[in-house]
């Protein structure tokens, strides 16, 4: 998938499905298939975590175009290297390293550096880096993110970290094109599907308020 694809998929989405810690394939298939059936299209797996390429080359060959998959906690050149040639649609770091984002960008695929201040921002950015990932903005909050985007309001970011049902619709209302999550939608991949199912509504429901659209399902 090319980096224009990825980031339209991402854009239109609005949610980024985290999956940190025991996410094998047999746990990451079932979890994608229940957030598609809501409407939840792109995953993040992370490379730190249980079989993270297996996972994500198991659930691409499974859905196919249904679905966009990157792989997240990219930290290394060799590392990137490796999960493109596995077939990343798109890479995520927490830091901005710049010969990452170089080789990653030179292949056309969608690159998310993590940025935490303005100056980092204007550095990925003048890159040609079209998507910024806000890490861990949670932590900093919803006040920081707005101080932040005032006069950035051209650059287009991701908020991650600490994000939940209640400060995703507060991003998103601030101007973020996008939020990504893990612990709170994802769980710890022992969560029945049932659970995913209920917290992917909730939040596509908040999502959809913070947009201004109808929410999806009932309280």
């Amino acid at each position: 998938m090319r980096a224009e694809q990825a980031y339209n998929l991402i854009e239109d989405t609005v949610i980024v499905a985290g999956m940190r810690g025991a996410f094998p394939p047999h746990v990451a298939l079932p979890l994608v298939e229940t957030l598609l059936e809501i409407g939840i299209r792109v995953f993040e797996f992370t490379y730190n975590s249980e079989q993270p390429i297996e996972a994500m080359q198991a659930v691409k060959e499974t859905f196919g175009d249904s679905v966009c998959a990157g792989m997240g906690t990219v930290l290394a050149v060799e590392d990137a290297v490796r999960v493109m040639d596995a077939g990343a649609d798109f890479i995520v770091s927490p830091a901005f390293q710049r010969e990452i984002v170089q080789a990653v960008m030179a292949r056309d695929i969608l690159m998310a550096p993590g940025v935490a201040t303005p100056s980092e921002a204007v550095a990925a950015w003048g890159m040609g880096v079209k998507l910024l990932k806000l890490f861990p903005i949670g932590a900093l909050g919803i006040d920081y993110f707005k101080a932040m985007f005032g006069p950035l309001n051209h650059m287009r970011f991701m908020c991650n970290g600490a994000i939940n049902d209640s400060n995703a619709s507060e991003f998103i209302q601030a101007g973020a094109v996008a939020v990504g999550m893990a612990g709170w939608l994802t769980g710890d991949g022992t969560w029945p599907a049932s659970r995913l199912r209920s917290r992917g509504q909730i939040l596509k429901n908040a999502v959809a308020v913070a947009r201004g659209d109808e929410p999806m399902w009932e309280a």
